[in-house]
């Protein structure tokens, strides 16, 4: 008896040790376990993050997101992102994944999250209220998506947030006043919205703020004067909107600006002088689209950062200053003023861009610049693309030396008063598309060498007092979609090279000239284009039977010429024909 409960003793001893080490056994395993990834995807604390992410999914239409399952744990599903220490989501980015449908309002549950980036995808409705539950969210893009509604005001409990972009959405209604109390904001984006109402004073509040673009909107009201508190702001966007009123004074007392953009609103008022001593850093200025009045600052030489400078659209009057320091512009837009007095000395300022090796686009059109067009442009460095100066009192010569400019695409000088010959140099223009040159006095010839034009796409001569023929070269313009050099003294015959350019489908007008000889058969080839006009000229002989074969015509004028016999039965065939003129010729 003694001995069997001495051995029941042993036994329960070496069951319960047994079960210890089992114990044990089994916490190591778990510990391991848990060390590589391989538990279960539950644990505790964080099922409230895996479930939020699943209804996040479940919102989703189709299956960018079938990679979000058990099989992993989920702080290693696409885009997500956990913390250390207790495995929580802080990063859900999943931009440019292809993803729509509506944001799933158990996001806000994910109360760990620092970062939430959508950016780029199809997301649709309203942007959940309950994001404003995130009390650790830092940054918030959801930048190009189809999300519409309000901008949850209750985005302002969310007090860590430095960055909110939601740029290129349908978000309408006002943006919330409330938003001014996220004081360590540093980038509000809202551009390309519907969003109405004024601009809340209360943004003036964000002394953190480097960047605001509430461009591309409806807003209406004025510029806060309370955006002089702003005094780290380096980029402020408020273009394409209904904004009215002055820009407050101070705004151009923020030092640190650099993009300062308020083109296309209703705004009045004029620059401040000392810009270029306020605004040392500013590298991008716009106004365009405005009423803003008076003179272009004397010293906006100055800001010699400069890239952009768009004042066009505007009222702006007097005299160009010199802008010989603004080494950087690329971009100067004048366009469209009341700059200039009609006379001679208007147009010095260019000579002092000479030194200038960046600029590329040069736009003055619409102003009322008179004086000689400056010999110094032909000493311009050859990056410039664009120079538009039509629709001014601008007379003199075509600088000789305009060949230089071997990059020029786009050369308007329509509409002033030009007079002389075109310079045969045109014909290093080769990589020229538009050749805009109507209504001045110019005479000559059309150069042989505009043949050379090979990207030409327009071409406009018309309203001059051209002389000669017109030269076959223009055959070799493989890419005119429009010829125009009607109203001038060209005679000779229509070669027939300039009838077999198919690419010609906007206009061919060779009217009120002193064309003679026949309409050449070619003109079968131009099967695309829609305004044929050879009227008021000489030419005679019968018409073409092949015109019906301009099946895309829609206006074809022949009137005032020596034309005789039938007209063609083809033309019965022209179904797209709106405008047919036959008038005073010898037609039976």
């Amino acid at each position: 008896m003694e001995q069997s409960r001495k051995h029941l003793e042993v036994s329960s001893s070496f069951f319960l040790v047994y079960v210890e080490v089992i114990i044990l056994l089994s916490c190591f395993n778990l510990q391991g376990l848990n060390l590589l990834g391989l538990a279960s995807p539950v644990a505790g604390g964080n099922e409230t993050d895996q479930q939020a992410l699943l209804q996040f999914k479940a919102k989703i239409i189709g299956d960018q997101l079938r990679s979000w399952n058990s099989s992993i744990h989920f702080c290693q599903w696409l885009g997500v992102t956990c913390g250390r220490k207790h495995q929580r989501v802080t990063r859900l980015e999943l931009q440019f994944q292809k993803l729509s449908g509506s944001l799933s309002p158990y996001i806000g549950n994910l109360s760990f999250l620092r970062e939430l980036n959508l950016s780029g995808n199809s997301f649709r409705n309203d942007i959940p209220q309950e994001i404003g539950g995130l009390r650790r969210l830092e940054t918030l893009s959801l930048i190009n998506n189809s999300l519409s509604g309000e901008i949850p005001s209750n985005l302002s409990a969310c007090s860590k947030l430095t960055l909110v972009d939601m740029t290129g959405n349908q978000l309408t209604g006002e943006i919330p006043s409330m938003l001014g109390s996220l004081s360590n904001l540093k980038v509000l984006n809202l551009q390309n919205n519907s969003l109405r109402g004024s601009i809340p004073p209360s943004l003036g509040n964000l002394s953190s703020l480097e960047v605001l673009s509430l461009a591309i909107n409806r807003l209406t009201g004025i510029i806060p004067e309370a955006f002089r508190q702003l005094t780290n702001l380096s980029d402020f966007s408020v273009a394409q909107n209904a904004i009215s009123g002055i820009v407050p004074v101070a705004m151009f007392n923020l030092s640190n600006i650099r993009l300062f953009d308020i083109g296309q609103n209703k705004i009045q008022g004029t620059l401040h002088s000392d810009i270029s001593i306020t605004m040392p850093y500013v590298e991008f200025f716009s106004i365009t689209g405005n009423q803003i009045s008076g003179q272009i600052p004397l010293l906006i030489s100055n800001a010699s950062n400069l890239n952009v400078l768009h004042l066009a659209d505007n009222k702006l009057s007097g005299n160009v200053p010199s802008l010989e320091k603004l080494n950087k512009l690329y971009k100067c837009a004048l366009a469209i003023n009341h700059l200039g007095h009609g006379e001679e000395g208007d147009l010095n300022f260019l000579c002092t861009l000479v030194n200038n090796t960046k600029l590329e686009f040069l736009y003055l059109i619409q102003n009322n610049f008179g004086g000689v067009f400056p010999e110094c442009i032909s000493n311009y460095s050859s990056t410039l693309l664009h120079l538009v100066i039509g629709e001014n009192k601008i007379s003199g010569r075509i600088p000789d030396g305009i060949g230089n400019l071997i990059n020029l695409e786009f050369l308007a000088i329509a509409q002033n008063q030009l007079s002389g010959h075109i310079p045969f140099d045109i014909g290093r223009l080769q990589k020229l598309k538009i050749f805009s040159a109507d209504n001045n006095f110019l005479s000559g010839i059309i150069p042989y060498s505009i043949g050379n034009l090979t990207m030409l796409t327009k071409l406009g001569l018309g309203v001059n007092n051209l002389q000669g023929n017109i030269p076959s070269s223009l055959g070799k313009c493989l890419n005119l979609l429009e010829i125009n050099i009607s109203y001038n003294n060209l005679n000779g015959s229509i070669p027939p090279e300039v009838l077999e350019l198919s690419s010609l489908s906007i206009e061919l007008d060779l009217s009120s000239n002193y064309l003679t000889g026949q309409l050449p058969v070619e003109v079968e080839k131009l099967k695309n284009l829609g305004y044929l006009d050879v009227s008021q000229n000489k030419l005679s002989g019968l018409l073409p039977n092949n015109l019906g074969s301009c099946v895309s015509m829609e206006k074809l004028l022949l009137d005032g010429n020596l034309f005789e016999g039938s007209i063609p039965s083809s033309l019965s065939s022209l179904r797209g024909l709106e405008a047919l003129d036959v008038s005073n010729n010898n037609l039976s």
